[in-house]
Order: C-alpha cells, then structure tokens, then sequence
C-alpha cells in the first residue's frame, strides 16, 4: 500500500514540490553558513518526493545516549539557519502544502494525500535538526523516549 501511495504522490505532483526542495539545497549549498540547511533540504526533498512509510524525527529523539542541544544543528546556529529558513523557502513550501493538502482532501480518496501534505506542510518550516527515518524506527525511537521519560517521572533511573 506504501508503494501504491507513494506512485500516486509522486505522479500527482509530489516531484513538483520536492524541486522547491532541491532548489533551496542548491541554493543555500553556495555558502558554508547553509550547508546544514542543504543536508536537511535534500532530505526533505526526498520526503516530499515519497511520504508514505516514512517519518520525520528531530535528531535527539534519535541520540541513544540522552545528550541533548550538543551539536550545532540543534543549538543557537541551527535555530538561526532555520529561520533564515523559514523567511526564504519555508514560507513558500508551507502554502505549497497546504494548497496541495486542502484540494486531495476535497475528494474522499484523497484524504489520506492531504494528510500528507499537512504533515509536510508543518515541517517544511524548521527542516535542520530533524532526519528522515522509516516509519517503524519513528515510532520506535518515540516509544523508547517516552519510556525513559516516564522512568525519570517515577523517580527511577533509566
């Protein structure tokens, strides 16, 4: 089914918006400021081309050893990058899914693609610091952070 959908998105347009993607990588890949921006584009790119079975998480839901804020893509550079982001390519992107995502939900059958869309749409804003993972290993890394979460609020170590 994650390949039927996947065919159907791309063909229906999912390429089109995954070239705003490439675009901004391109873009940005001129400076070294926007190198984390053109690691993360091309990702995005690639989600965009391709939704469904796949999943996007912010990196230290996926660090297993529980350090947080350590790198520079989740600190002050990475918040800085992304709102350069979001002022040039982010904002275009954001209205680009949600015109896609609000025409598939017109019909019923497009429902699911317009869920896509808006999920999507949420993350084309703040692209550095997240990585694009399958759908099992989200979900996992989610499971295994809320345990430890839920272990620190028993007053147990994790």
């Amino acid at each position: 089914m994650r390949f039927a959908g996947n065919v159907i998105w791309f063909v229906l347009g999912g390429w089109y918006i995954a070239l705003i993607w490439l675009l901004g990588a391109a873009l940005f890949a001129l400076s070294i400021v926007g190198i984390p921006l053109t690691i993360a584009a091309l990702q995005m790119a690639s989600l965009s081309a391709w939704p469904f079975g796949r999943d996007v998480v912010h990196i230290r839901e996926l660090d297993d050893r529980g350090l947080t804020a350590t790198t520079a893509v989740t600190g002050t550079i990475g918040f800085i990058v992304n709102v350069i982001w979001a002022c040039t390519f982010g904002w275009v992107l954001f209205l680009a899914y949600l015109f896609a995502g609000v025409l598939c939900c017109l019909t019923l059958i497009g429902i699911p693609f317009g869920l896509q869309a808006f999920k999507l749409a949420g993350i084309s804003f703040w692209p550095v610091g997240r990585r694009v993972v399958p759908l099992e290993v989200a979900n996992l890394a989610r499971n295994e952070n809320a345990k430890t979460k839920l272990a620190k609020y028993r007053g147990a170590t994790a």
